[in-house]
């Protein structure tokens, strides 16, 4: 039985579970319409000219709400936008009319070399500064708001002069920004940094959250012999990260929320599974309404 329709939450997606759409997962959604609030696709990898990719977005757009979700704009980079990726990416915009676009706070380019990774960025006056206009920039272009997500970090900078959640909420307050929060980032950084999980949420904007992300993680040793998480995607939510959410929900009420799984991608019911489990803590967190 299909749930209940509820509102729109400021991303425009309903506030249920989505998944990541993987190719190989394209036969099982198209055969069985699982009930599914919304598909998120990294938008990289359909800024092609048309094709399989293209026709099967298409097709599955045409029952769920889009996610555009993007991982090349680097946000953090020292060097003025890409305008050729964003010409790109407002034109996979207009294409597809998703329901929502957002990017890292981290960047990934170097000159005109393209780095595979998400790197972190110092909080500082000066990053503040060029992050602000780098999204005021990307948000003119696009002609749309942007949702920026928090990092997962290993490390801190010296010259840092804000924590995560202070620089975060700066670059909101200055840009009108939106926020995504991914909760599993939260806990890699609250354990990698010795911080507390629960106090880095309290003190995080959430008015402007309109998506979160949950992921599993993997965790190592590193070599003073302290826990060090890496966001791997690659395994299940862990217990840890459905509490932190838990918590979130407590304080938000339901929002948009994508299970991330992009290495060792496992079975389309697998991830299915964890998006059931999402969306049942979803409608735990909904408003109780008396009958009319």
């Amino acid at each position: 039985m299909s749930c209940a329709p509820r509102p729109s939450s400021p991303t425009g997606l309903p506030p249920r579970a989505g998944v990541g759409f993987k190719p190989q997962h394209f036969v099982d959604i198209t055969t069985t319409w699982p009930d599914l609030g919304f598909l998120e696709v990294h938008a990289e990898n359909y800024m092609g000219a048309g094709g399989p990719p293209h026709r099967h977005l298409k097709r599955l757009t045409e029952r769920y709400a889009l996610s555009l979700h993007g991982v090349g704009l680097s946000i953090g980079g020292e060097a003025p936008l890409d305008e050729e990726h964003l010409t790109r990416l407002k034109a996979l915009i207009d294409r597809t009319q998703p329901a929502s676009f957002s990017e890292h706070l981290a960047w990934s380019t170097h000159g005109e070399t393209y780095l595979n990774d998400l790197l972190p960025i110092a909080y500082d006056a000066p990053t503040l500064q060029r992050v602000c206009d780098h999204i005021d920039r990307a948000q003119e272009r696009l002609n749309r708001t942007i949702f920026l997500e928090n990092p997962s970090t290993y490390l801190g900078f010296a010259k840092s002069t804000m924590d995560d959640v202070d620089f975060i909420a700066a670059i909101a307050a200055r840009t009108g920004c939106g926020l995504l929060l991914d909760v599993n980032n939260v806990e890699v950084t609250a354990v990698n940094h010795g911080l507390d999980p629960i106090d880095y949420l309290n003190r995080f904007p959430l008015q402007k959250v309109g998506e979160i992300h949950l992921a599993g993680h993997a965790e190592d040793r590193d070599a003073a012999g302290d826990r060090l998480l890496i966001d791997a995607h690659d395994r299940p939510v862990s217990s840890d990260v459905w509490a932190l959410y838990r918590h979130v929900l407590s304080l938000t009420g339901p929002l948009p929320t994508l299970i991330e799984w992009d290495n060792d991608v496992p079975p389309f019911d697998v991830l299915l599974a964890e998006a059931m489990a999402a969306d049942a803590l979803l409608t735990a967190a909904a408003p109780v309404r008396s009958a009319a």
